[in-house]
């Protein structure tokens, strides 16, 4: 006979393997991601979202259902990065609404709960789009339903039965949205909220499981004098050392057989897995503590070819240090500048009708946002979305009425929204800004002797007129747009895709201007990045200037990292 309930010991299990399990794949899960860009991705974003959850849920000392709701909703709720992540959380804010009423769920329960988290995800989401985490938290949900109503009790068949028919609408997220089906992968944050309930029912059967989470400090500061951002990339676990890429140059056609003999063996020293065959060549990623194993077993099917290894332990250790040296000097510029302590750790003392948060990334940038008066900056935007919770620490530090919030980054806006639906005593103004640019247009054109909504009206149709482009590197193979995208190649990316592709950096900087001045546009900024000479940056000015003598072209130091410009016109 199956088991026909679960009490929160039990659930409070299965969350904690859900989390682990998702956080074991996020490597993985980033690489499905459409756009092959160097920045946080969905599997990094959903992974700190549930683990600031599942931290609170291992906090927990008086376990009950109340109690495990709580953590789990305010956990991700407070924790949530980027579109998914911000859903994940609405997910489980909508499922633990449902639960928290029992001291025991059943089918019945678990049906309602999955409906009722489906329902306050898609309202979180202004305009929900088919063929993503929503339409396979959709179908699980339907499907649990539809179990409940047929009498089901069994919970093992319930929850295997759910997870097969999530995993059934993922495989046809391709159809749904052409991008997935022209990148030949599946929708990423889909793909995350299975692994999270396939974690989970791995702890319902009773399989022996190494959950790695350690219970939430007592204290908001995860490291003291790091900035959350820091903190959270510097506890990042990374259980596998190395990310092991490499080519197989056939000796003959893999079988059936040998692929699976082949993966799962590679399942037996790591994870991240990724193994693509055809006729000649077999593309193999995978995160392993003994590369030599891995490339030693390929070895036996042929030739090897573009080996690549790298140390993530050591990148994230020089990331973390890098971001330190940035943010020590950075505070020691402002310091000098206005002879105060960093303006970002402390309240303003003084009570004004309107303050201002923009996301920001480069001393460059941080600069022009501080010029135009900007209250506080909150670092990230690419490289590392910033949590809802670095929000409403913003929120909190600025003595204002009413706060505009400027996310400059489409994947951070559902995070800026969901800080101003949990913010009670100000009143919270979010511009939804895509872009740096449409960010600094914002709040050029805001007026003091307006008010509020109108300033909100101006500023979001005048950010509207910006266009913009991004100038980075690609990560890996790809095909977007039509364009074919190859690892190491820069790509120039506008509003709506990928506006150029090469391998000379300025070539494709000029092109995507060129392309994005296919409309009239007067004036033309280019921010350069950290990577960039300025003697260079000059020489891309003096070629867009010839070739549109009829707009300005400005020049401005950016300092952000992995995009080495940052054009826009308006």
């Amino acid at each position: 006979m199956g088991l026909n309930v679960i009490d929160a010991k039990m659930l409070s299990k299965m969350f904690l393997a859900g989390a682990q399990n998702l956080e074991n794949k996020k490597e993985w899960i980033n690489e499905l991601n459409v756009f092959p860009v160097p920045d946080g991705d969905t599997g990094t974003n959903m992974s700190m979202t549930i683990m600031s959850a599942a931290k609170e849920v291992a906090a927990i000392e008086n376990l009950n259902m109340e109690t495990l709701s709580k953590a789990m909703s305010s956990g991700s709720l407070r924790g949530a990065r980027g579109n998914s992540g911000v859903i994940l959380s609405q997910l489980f804010r909508g499922f633990t609404k449902v639960i928290r009423e029992y001291e025991e769920v059943n089918v019945a329960i678990l049906a309602s709960a999955c409906e009722r988290a489906v329902e306050t995800a898609y309202k979180a989401v202004m305009k929900p789009k088919e063929g993503t985490i929503l339409t396979v938290a959709k179908g699980a949900a339907v499907r649990a339903n539809d179990l409940a109503v047929a009498g089901e009790k069994d919970l093992e068949v319930f929850i295997r039965e759910v997870i097969k028919e999530a995993e059934a609408v993922l495989a046809q997220t391709p159809e749904m949205l052409p991008v997935l089906k022209q990148a030949g992968v599946v929708d990423s944050g889909g793909q995350g909220l299975v692994e999270v309930l396939k974690g989970g029912f791995d702890a319902f059967l009773g399989k022996e499981i190494e959950v790695n989470i350690q219970a939430a400090p007592k204290t908001s500061a995860s490291r003291e004098g790091m900035s959350p951002n820091i903190a959270a990339q510097a506890e990042a676990d990374i259980k596998f050392c190395y990310c092991t890429q490499f080519l197989i140059m056939l000796n003959k056609p893999f079988n059936i057989k040998q692929e699976m003999d082949f993966k799962e063996y590679l399942e037996s020293i790591g994870d991240s897995i990724v193994v693509v065959a055809d006729d000649e060549i077999v593309k193999v990623h995978v995160h392993t503590n003994d590369p030599g194993l891995a490339m030693q077993k390929a070895l036996k099917y042929g030739q090897l070819t573009t080996i690549i290894i790298e140390n993530m332990r050591l990148e994230r250790d020089e990331k973390v240090s890098d971001m330190l040296e940035k943010e020590m000097q950075s505070a020691e510029i402002k310091v000098a500048s206005e002879n105060t302590a960093d303006a970002n750790d402390t309240v303003l003392s003084e009570h004004k009708d309107t303050g201002f948060i923009a996301v920001s990334i480069g001393e460059g940038m941080n600069e022009i946002f501080r010029s135009l008066g900007v209250d506080y900056i909150i670092e990230g935007g690419q490289t590392m979305n910033p949590s809802t919770e670095d929000m409403l620490n913003a929120i909190d530090k600025i003595n204002a009425d009413n706060i505009f919030i400027f996310p400059n980054n489409k994947n951070i806006i559902l995070a800026a929204n969901q800080a101003k639906a949990l913010t009670e005593d100000k009143n919270v103004i979010v511009i939804p800004t895509k872009t740096v640019p449409q960010g600094i247009t914002s709040i050029i054109n805001y007026v003091p002797d307006i008010s509020v909504e109108e300033n909100e009206a101006v500023m979001i149709e005048e950010a509207g007129k910006v266009a913009t482009g991004q100038v980075t590197y690609a990560v890996r193979d790809t095909m977007i747009d039509d364009k074919e995208i190859h690892q190491g190649d820069f790509m120039g990316i506008g509003d709506s895709g990928i506006l150029s592709v090469g391998k000379e950096l300025q070539d494709v900087a000029f092109e995507m201007i060129s392309e994005i001045m296919k409309k009239d546009y007067e004036l033309i900024s280019i921010y350069y990045g950290d990577q960039i000479s300025e003697k260079k940056a000059n020489a891309l000015v003096e070629r867009v200037q010839e070739a549109f003598p009829q707009s300005d072209v400005e020049l401005q130091y950016g300092g952000q990292p992995i995009y080495s410009y940052i054009v826009s016109a308006e």
